[in-house]
């Protein structure tokens, strides 16, 4: 049974056209993501060392294994909705409008800065269209650019379509010159001096990893950069201080859009009193991101009174499922029609989740009706089969546009399972985005199992007595202290890294993890087809040290003799003994 696995092929022909889209997101599997070149891109082109190890550790789940395929038409669409969203909020009516609703600091003039990284959110299939969000502070770009280095193709003609679109030093470029480029809109002829990265403890934030390559990137353009905590500034005869640096200009990652809590009161002041260029800042979220506004932009009659051209509205009509506040008026209806609806909170962060109407219960409905939520038009999401086995591994994807001033600079995938995008997904996260077939011929993509990247294979366990080759895949982690190897559950793992629980019994030890991604056959571990290590350093209470793990400068690979204690751990001795 091994050798017929390991020789399974597709060969698919695709030509142009929608369904080609579909062939190439179902059958396509050329690409795949290689560590060893993510790992050389984070830690020697643009990041640092220990940054693929404190990524491991942290966000196991943050670079999906395949690319998503976009046709040249859906790329375009986005493209023409992002520009006609940007005509609206131009409109003094609308902005009238919106900012007259909104709190008082969103309406302090900016200063001239547009703000960075708009990501406006679709779910896209050959079938239908749909734009889900706007956000402000879109996390992933600089994580993007590093994913978009380490996909391999196996195949020529994909690999051409992947060259002729990998435009990630172009996008880190584009990155420096639009923070100068808020800073230069702001008023000020001198050169920007100084950034700080900004978020409710830093070092905790799931994507801090991110914060750190935005780090690197504005270091190697001359900038000084600090990441902090927004209650670690001060204001100074006019100047936001962060220890003895002078602070230029704050890029805003909070989700305290209005700076309303006490921790961002030193930057509320310094934002109100123009003394920082503050970027995005509560003014583009109000206009752009509060959900709310998809009420407006999703209804023909407002459109209309806002003076909106009658071309810009049937762009949004097209594009923007209906959506409107739920109240208490309309709440017998819509629960009767939730079944082709999405629920989601105004603002997306403080605990509150977003459902499909199909999954909810009464309990979460009564939550849902205390206020402040949108009810939307479910638009189905796109799939992307991920393995070529059976049973194939199909997983939902969004689209993520990250625009500036009117601009699509990047469009980047998020790869899931369950109601919405949650990087807890095995093959899941940030995926890369090409539009094809750009050939109107055709275009013949072969694929091959991960067999030929195995890392290694146990000879003799063929699984006898197994007659249909039914094949999946399963994550196993283990610990590594000296000569000492033992199993780590994953659930206990995720807790552990989520700070939701402790680890007592290893507190002040530091271990080496060892993730060993296997296929199955018939449900028993067969072949090893990814290896990755890390460490991980517990405190004096048990809990996970991240900044301790990331500082530790020392190899991190299974010698033989752990190897022998891992190989016997998933396979068992005797197929251990039968391999040698």
């Amino acid at each position: 049974m091994t050798d017929n696995i390991s020789s399974l092929s597709i060969t698919a022909t695709i030509s142009s056209g929608p369904d080609s889209i579909e062939l190439l997101n179902s059958e396509c599997f050329c690409l795949s993501l290689d560590t060893k070149a993510l790992k050389q891109a984070l830690e020697s082109e643009i990041g640092q060392p220990g940054l693929f190890d404190l990524i491991q550790q942290r966000c196991p789940y943050l670079f999906a294994t395949r690319p998503v395929f976009v046709s040249q038409a859906n790329m375009a669409r986005m493209e023409q909705v992002v520009h006609a969203i940007e005509l609206v909020v131009a409109l003094p009516a609308y902005r009238k409008e919106i900012l007259g609703d909104s709190t008082h600091i969103a309406s302090h003039n900016p200063g001239g800065a547009k703000g960075v990284f708009f990501g406006y959110d679709f779910h896209v299939t050959e079938g239908g269209f749909g734009l889900i969000e706007i956000n402000t502070n879109a996390g992933g770009a600089m994580l993007n650019a590093v994913l978009a280095r380490a996909h391999r193709a196996c195949c020529p003609a994909i690999e051409k379509i992947v060259s002729a679109q990998n435009k990630s030093n172009v996008l880190e470029d584009e990155i420096v010159a639009m923070f100068r480029q808020e800073w230069s809109l702001s008023g000020h002829e001198r050169a920007l001096r100084s950034i700080a990265i900004v978020d409710e403890n830093p070092t905790q934030q799931y994507l801090y990893p991110e914060l750190l390559l935005f780090q690197q990137l504005f270091q190697r353009h001359g900038l000084g950069v600090v990441i902090a905590d927004p209650c670690e500034f001060t204001l100074h005869k006019g100047v936001l201080k962060h220890g003895n640096m002078n602070i230029d200009l704050v890029y805003n990652r909070l989700t305290d859009f209005t700076l309303s809590e006490p921790a961002s009161a030193t930057l509320r002041e310094a934002y109100l009193q123009n003394i920082i260029v503050l970027t995005p800042n509560p003014q583009s979220h109000a206009l752009f991101a509060d959900k709310r506004n998809l009420v407006l932009l999703s209804d023909p009659i407002r459109l209309q009174a806002l003076g909106v051209p009658k071309a810009t509205q049937d762009i949004l009509l097209a594009a923007i499922p209906h959506t409107e506040i739920v109240l208490s008026e309309n709440a017998e209806r819509l629960w009767r029609k939730r079944r082709g609806l999405f629920f989601k909170p105004f603002a997306g962060f403080g605990g509150r989740a977003a459902y499909r109407g199909d999954k909810l219960t009464k309990r979460v409905w009564k939550e849902i009706l205390t206020g402040g939520y949108i009810a939307q038009a479910l638009v189905v999401p796109g799939s992307r089969v991920v393995s070529d086995h059976e049973p194939a591994q199909v997983l939902k994807f969004d689209l993520r546009n990250y625009t500036y001033d009117d601009k699509v600079q990047w469009v980047a995938a998020r790869l899931y399972q369950g109601q919405t995008t949650n990087f807890r997904t095995l093959g899941g996260g940030f995926a890369p985005v090409y539009e094809g077939p750009i050939d109107p011929g055709e275009i013949i993509c072969s694929t091959s199992s991960e067999s030929d990247n195995e890392f290694f294979h146990i000879a003799g366990h063929s699984n006898i007595g197994c007659h249909e080759a039914v094949v999946q895949h399963e994550t196993r982690l283990f610990l590594i202290e000296e000569n000492t190897v033992k199993s780590l559950k994953h659930d206990s793992y995720l807790e552990l890294v989520r700070g939701k629980s402790t680890a007592p019994e290893f507190a002040g030890r530091r271990f080496m993890l060892v993730d060993w991604y296997l296929r199955l056959a018939c449900g028993q571990p067969e072949i090893v087809v990814n290896e990755t290590c890390s460490w991980l350093v517990f405190d004096a209470e048990g809990r996970l040290d991240f900044n301790a793990a990331h500082e530790i400068d020392a190899e991190t690979a299974p010698t033989e003799t752990h190897c022998t204690q891992l190989k016997e751990l998933v396979f068992g001795a005797i197929a251990v003994s039968n391999s040698k």
